[in-house]
């Protein structure tokens, strides 16, 4: 066998691989001994740092897929259960994109969203676009509950030219993916920061919600001062899969941060007398959207939500 040569997936298709490494980007398939017993997830996916051999052909296979630090994923049903399906392996950062008008932004999915990278420990961005329909102040007022609770936010206008040099200099360098709903203006950011790219990204997304997702490719597109940008068609909407109701306080910063002080260790922070969390809410600590959204990921029934 040649020597194995370490190497990250940049493209996935039909069980193809395209692996970037020092010598060149090869294309690859999986060694069957990696495909040996039943699997409940991807093998193998784009982010994901593996070793290859070549063969004399300039044919690759991945002989290892190391194992990951981080990764989006969502669980797809099959006759034998649910599977896992990577969406990217081993992101550097999530840039979660919110128009602050046209659409009106679902911060109770911004919320989700947030919940998901704590779990997974990935690095999070929070941009905030159209900025020229509503002013920065207005949405500034709306964003604000995110940056005292230390998530970073930008504010964005394309036909202002507002927040993009920003954005561009904090990609560099990193694997990033980008995520938020229909028409909040991913494709437009990702044109303006590199003409073509929020192209490419579009096309995926568009095949994609057609059904496609077994046959269309996912790839890490790359950025010219160096990093690369996920297409990720499937990132509008994420469950919390893999997260239980009693473990969702500590994904919320500010919750996390309080609920330490609570005088049972098993608090829902719902109803207990000296709950450091309901304190915290009532003392404006918390802002109480953040926390009715933290009630709803616990599935608390509507009736039962407290008003603050």
């Amino acid at each position: 066998m040649s020597e194995e040569i370490r190497g990250r997936i940049i493209k996935a298709q039909s069980g193809f691989y395209d692996v970037e490494t020092k010598e060149g980007v090869f294309v690859c398939q999986l060694r069957g001994r990696l495909k040996q017993g039943q699997k409940s997830g991807d093998i193998a996916a784009i982010g994901d740092w593996v070793k290859i051999t070549v063969q004399e052909t300039g044919e690759g296979m991945i002989e290892e897929v190391e194992p990951r630090h981080s990764m989006l994923y969502r669980m797809a049903p099959t006759p034998r259960g649910e599977y896992q399906q990577v969406i990217i392996a081993n992101p550097d950062l999530a840039v979660f994109v919110f128009s602050i008008q046209e659409p009106e932004p679902r911060l109770r999915m911004l919320d989700r969203f947030l919940v998901i990278a704590e779990k997974e420990r990935i690095d999070s961005l929070i941009l905030v676009n159209k900025i020229d329909l509503s002013g920065r102040r207005q949405a500034r007022d709306l964003f604000q509950r995110y940056e005292k609770i230390g998530y970073p936010v930008l504010y964005t206008s394309v036909p202002k030219k507002r927040g993009l040099r920003a954005l561009k200099k904090r990609l560099i360098g990193v694997t990033s993916v980008f995520a938020g709903p229909s028409g909040s203006g991913k494709s437009s950011i990702l044109n303006a920061i590199q003409p073509g790219l929020g192209l490419a990204v579009k096309e995926v997304s568009e095949a994609t919600s057609k059904g496609k997702h077994t046959t269309v490719s996912r790839k890490l597109l790359p950025l010219e001062e160096g990093g690369y940008v996920a297409d990720t068609p499937g990132l509008k909407a994420l469950d919390l899969w893999d997260i239980t109701p009693e473990e969702v306080d500590g994904y919320f910063r500010e919750i996390s941060k309080a609920l330490k002080h609570c005088r049972f260790s098993d608090c829902t922070h719902t109803h207990e007398p000296g709950c450091a969390v309901i304190e915290a809410v009532k003392e404006k600590k918390i802002h109480p959207e953040r926390y009715r959204s933290y009630l709803r990921m616990r599935e608390v029934e509507e009736d039962k939500i407290p008003w603050f």
